[in-house]
């Protein structure tokens, strides 16, 4: 994991990347973080950036799981507020992990597009045969359908995106059952999501993540506090898209609301 860190911080901020990406894809938010007063924590994913072992692959979505607590055990050291910040899959990680691990010191929730839907879903055939290869080749690996295109109207971004060393393109048969069954978990349980103060930042022209499931799961959690922003016309990585500063503005308001 890597820290960005500050002279007397108010707050620890964990970040948690998306499918195919790495931690190093945050520094600009990482850096707005800091300068209002926030020390950041994150790092890679299993299979995802400089992490060791098979690339696009996990044996079990927990593997994510773990990783975030070690993530944010290292933030409670400080015993600050820590806000959690997950991107699209790392969304759906937040969001199962705080289902089923502990939430202690946990001051707010914050989801840019997460996971919760496909919008556009493999055909039930393709779906099927996945569901079989995975029990028999679980490392088999296809492309993951994420172009540069669909995740951010920035064209700079999208160079740097089509330029990037550590960019996972395929994903495993195994990854994507389990990525699923996480979605489906999450959904079909939104109670067991902790009453933490909540905030989505959901794109309003999302190429890759369905909104509407979004949406649903967002109305159905119990939590007391809970926004929800839908930005219209922008694409899927809203914290790349040339607006990004009117959302990191939204984003840091909410968290000031919070921690003093």
């Amino acid at each position: 994991m890597w820290k960005w860190e500050v002279a007397d911080p108010r707050g620890i901020v964990v970040v948690v990347h998306g499918a195919g990406e790495h931690h190093g894809r945050y520094k600009w938010l990482a850096e707005r973080w800091n300068e209002h007063g926030f020390d950041v924590v994150m790092g890679d994913l299993p299979g995802q950036g400089k992490t060791r072992g098979k690339r696009g692959h996990i044996q079990s979505f927990n593997q994510y799981l773990d990783t975030v607590c070690d993530w944010v055990e290292e933030a409670r050291q400080k015993g600050l507020p820590i806000i959690l910040v997950g991107h699209s899959m790392g969304g759906l990680v937040v969001i199962r992990t705080l289902m089923e691990r502990n939430a202690a010191l946990i001051m707010a929730v914050i989801l840019s597009s997460p996971c919760l839907g496909l919008s556009q879903p493999p055909a039930k055939s393709k779906d099927l045969a996945a569901k079989m290869i995975h029990r028999i080749v679980p490392t088999m690996s296809q492309n993951s359908g994420i172009r540069s295109e669909l995740v951010t109207r920035n064209e700079e971004i999208r160079e740097l995106y089509l330029k990037d060393e550590l960019r996972v393109t395929k994903v495993s048969a195994r990854w994507y059952q389990e990525l699923t069954k996480a979605m489906r978990l999450a959904m079909r349980y939104p109670e067991k999501f902790p009453n933490i103060p909540l905030l989505v930042l959901q794109a309003g022209e999302d190429h890759l993540v369905d909104k509407f499931e979004v949406r649903t799961w967002f109305d159905h959690v119990s939590t007391t506090e809970k926004f929800y922003k839908e930005w219209d016309g922008l694409y899927h990585e809203v914290f790349n898209e040339p607006e990004r500063e009117d959302v990191f503005r939204y984003a840091v308001g909410f968290v000031n609301l919070l921690v003093t």
